[in-house]
């Protein structure tokens, strides 16, 4: 500020003495020369102070226009900004209902959203109809095909997308149905075998062609349906199920009652794949037989630790333990969570195929020796217990030279168990 006035001073200076130095001159000389000295200084201020006073005045009217232009500029700017916050505000409420209606409708497969695709998609059916008919050469009867087919495909798509949606809301809120997700029943059924009612029975022939069946003896198509069990390609669901079966063998291997909740309870196992008892312990176990590339979160832990306090609540004089098996990895935050909630993780730990699968079990009825194969009838009732001669066998040979022959098909009667 202190410089424009000295800037704008100097000129003024400049600018007033041009004009009046033809009037004040003369003057300044002539007292000058008359000793009135004193007078002439007088004059020579009065000049300075009415060029100060000027300079002054000019820079105050023009701040003044400029505080005036910049307040208007604040002014329509502000302006804008408020009408842009307001737009903004309507957009964004706009959006944050839309958004609370989704949610509301996400239990419902989102209609609303579905049902807005579905009016978009018919408008663009409905020009293509348009045009058909009312082409250079109209095509009524193909114009209405189109109408009638194109509402069959979005009754379909509608569906469709519905039923999507709802699946992943389970899925998000139960991870255990992931389990399930492309479960495959298949029984490898190539073609049509021939085989007599009797043999019929035998679950081996699922394995074998008739000419095996019939040619080998029991030993060897015993071996081989085995053998060919563990290399056919397994749906997710059986892989899931072996998965819990090694887990449980490796813990009746230890001593441990087994009971393979996760098998016979399916959906309604609260979680509980295995449940492992000895003495006064139990070890409650849940299985995840994940791809390596798939990570478990926290929600995982935080539904398991739900049904394993329950299950301590129901039995508080056990020592009930909890301990998660998966074949990959959880994420940090999921390890955290499981440190605090005293859940033991095993995490990387890979089924070995072709473990020693054979149960070979002893009657409590009449101590008759029996083996049983994955996939016999019997084969999850079947308990092994160590201490008692039972054993698991990894070939059919090694059972039989053990003294356990082959199971019969069950028929009701539960004493080979």
């Amino acid at each position: 500020m202190f410089e424009k006035f000295a800037g704008k001073f100097l000129t003024n200076i400049f600018v007033y003495g041009f004009v009046s130095v033809f009037l004040a001159v003369p003057y300044l000389i002539y007292y000058l020369l008359t000793s009135y000295l004193f007078l002439g200084i007088g004059a020579i201020g009065l000049f300075l102070f009415v060029v100060a006073y000027g300079t002054y005045k000019e820079l105050v009217e023009s701040s003044e226009k400029e505080y005036k232009a910049e307040l208007q500029r604040i002014s329509v700017d502000s302006s804008h900004k408020i009408e842009d916050l307001e737009q903004n505000l309507k957009v964004a409420t706009h959006e944050e209902n839309m958004w609370r209606q989704l949610l509301k409708e996400r239990a419902s497969g989102f209609p609303s959203l579905f049902t807005n695709i579905s009016y978009y998609e018919e408008l663009i059916d409905e020009e293509l109809s348009g045009y058909l008919r009312h082409k250079s050469h109209p095509a009524v009867s193909a114009s209405e095909m189109v109408k009638i087919e194109a509402s069959r495909r979005r009754e379909a798509e509608f569906n469709q997308r519905t039923t999507k949606a709802l699946i992943e809301y389970y899925e998000s809120i139960a991870p255990f149905l992931l389990d399930f997700k492309e479960e495959i029943i298949d029984e490898n059924d190539d073609s049509i075998r021939e085989y007599n009612e009797e043999e019929q029975q035998d679950p081996v022939t699922n394995f074998l062609a008739k000419e095996e069946y019939r040619k080998l003896s029991t030993t060897e198509r015993n071996q081989t349906a085995l053998d060919r069990y563990w290399k056919r390609p397994m749906s997710k669901w059986l892989i899931g199920r072996m998965y819990e079966r090694y887990v449980g063998y490796l813990y009746e291997q230890k001593g441990y009652d087994v009971e393979y909740t996760g098998i016979f309870h399916g959906y309604e196992d609260l979680g509980r794949d295995l449940v492992c008892t000895k003495g006064n312990e139990i070890v409650i176990i849940q299985c995840k037989n994940w791809s390596q590339f798939k990570t478990i979160y926290e929600k995982h832990i935080f539904q398991f630790f739900g049904t394993v306090f329950q299950y301590r609540d129901q039995n508080p004089n056990k020592q009930v333990r909890a301990i998660f098996y998966t074949t990959t990895e959880l994420s940090e935050l999921a390890r955290r969570f499981a440190k605090e909630l005293n859940i033991e993780l095993q995490e990387k730990c890979k089924m070995v195929k072709g473990y020693p699968c054979i149960k070979c079990n002893i009657s409590m009825v009449d101590g008759a020796r029996i083996y049983h194969l994955p996939f016999d009838q019997q084969y999850d009732n079947t308990r092994i217990e160590i201490k008692k001669g039972e054993m698991y066998c990894q070939a059919v040979e090694e059972a039989e030279k053990a003294g356990f022959r082959r199971a019969f098909k069950w028929r009701g009667d539960n004493s080979n168990a």
